[in-house]
């Protein structure tokens, strides 16, 4: 069809894409399962049609519905919103927020103050890699430290990922719970004046900052040798504003100055420098007893966009949408896959619908392997919902 993207060409493919391709029977089902127990149609989805118009409050009540409002409005952006009282089609002045998944929001535009490969709105693989630990981060959390069990992980189509748990618990939490799971998950404080914006104390660390450092320490070499970290004697000064401690920090300036200009053996010897530093002053250094563990977070922890997470009327990019800029499909993937995906083996429309791309055929595998995920990820919700159901209604017989 076209041998690469075209946003002007979108609008004629579009309309194949989304009778061809999107999974709409799974997707409906998907969204069925975050009503519940309220109809399908008291969910809010939003249109981004050609040329920037924006169109709120839509509803269905089934795939029928939602397969002719696709073939009408052949939408370029595809948001979900909240679950309401009624349809918010009909009642939006009064409508009440009963439900909404718990979503978090993590973009790569948020690193660019340590990210040195890309800035604003490139993306590569190395800064990919960012992606890749705050996926491992905050899926372990939401699963060893909540107990939740229903999360789907989805690219953004772009330059970042969406999380979506869709646990009965999850999607009840008033605005308080969802703020208080985003702080417990947010270590990185402060405006873009802030030196340091990582702050331990000097008490034992909590079991969940320990693993979430574990979790970084895995790539952490990897990602000081694909970033430059402190490479440059700008990026240098930048680490050396970490450091409270005046004495070790004229230590740490006056060794790594002179050393060549790696960042992995200047960590290496900032580090061999700190535990002598320890060591020599003992007691009397409390202010800087997890350092180390302070620049790592700040170089590599997630960067949540707390606001998506603390709020119901954030609307947020549906999987299997198209990011119109890219023509990146937001595929599902799984969390522990994530390291391995490559952005240019996600599909893309383009390449989707061209027989005679190179990369139709992978890209076509790609989506297929998506879209089973979502399956198994909508199978699991629907049995936990079934499950829920029956031991509500037995609940209601004893009584």
């Amino acid at each position: 069809m076209v041998a690469h993207y075209d946003e002007n060409l979108l609008s004629d493919m579009l309309p194949v894409y989304y009778t061809r391709l999107f999974p709409q029977n799974i997707f409906c089902r998907w969204l069925a399962c975050g009503n519940s127990p309220q109809p399908l149609s008291n969910r809010e989805l939003s249109f981004t049609l050609a040329d920037d118009v924006y169109i709120r409050y839509l509803s269905i009540s089934n795939q029928k519905e939602f397969q002719a409002l696709l073939q009408k409005k052949c939408p370029y952006k595809l948001d979900i919103g909240a679950v309401y009282n009624n349809k918010p089609s009909i009642s939006r002045h009064d409508a009440v927020v009963l439900a909404r998944e718990l979503v978090f929001d993590i973009d790569l535009t948020d690193y660019d103050e340590v990210r040195t490969c890309c800035q604003e709105a490139k993306v590569c693989d190395k800064c990919w890699k960012f992606m890749v630990i705050a996926c491992e981060i905050i899926h372990t959390s939401l699963k060893d430290d909540f107990g939740f069990q229903n999360i789907l992980w989805v690219f953004s189509g772009r330059r970042g990922i969406h999380c979506w748990v869709s646990d009965f618990e999850a999607r009840t939490l008033d605005s308080p719970g969802r703020g208080a799971i985003a702080d417990y998950l947010c270590l990185i404080i402060g405006g873009d004046n802030q030196n340091k914006k990582v702050h331990l104390g000097v008490d034992n660390l909590h079991s969940s900052i320990r693993r979430s450092i574990g979790i970084i320490d895995k790539y952490f070499d990897e990602v000081m040798l694909d970033q430059e970290f402190i490479g440059t004697p700008e990026r240098l000064q930048k680490l050396l504003k970490m450091i409270p401690d005046e004495t070790l920090r004229d230590i740490v300036e006056n060794n790594l100055t002179k050393m060549p200009q790696s960042s992995l053996e200047r960590w290496k010897s900032f580090v061999n420098i700190y535990d002598t530093y320890l060591r020599e002053n003992g007691n009397a250094i409390r202010k800087i007893k997890y350092l180390l563990e302070e620049i790592k977070i700040q170089y590599c922890y997630p960067r949540l966009d707390v606001n998506v997470t603390k709020g119901f009327n954030h609307l947020l990019k549906s999987p299997f949408s198209i990011h119109p800029k890219t023509g990146k499909v937001s595929v599902v993937f799984k969390p522990n896959n994530a390291r391995n995906m490559k952005l240019d083996e996600i599909p893309t429309i383009y390449t989707l619908l061209d027989d005679s791309s190179p990369d139709n055929v992978q890209h076509q595998n790609n989506m297929r392997s998506a879209v089973k995920i979502f399956q198994e990820v909508v199978f699991s919700l629907e049995k936990a919902e079934a499950m829920r159901r029956r031991n509500d209604a037995n609940t209601t017989l004893e009584f």
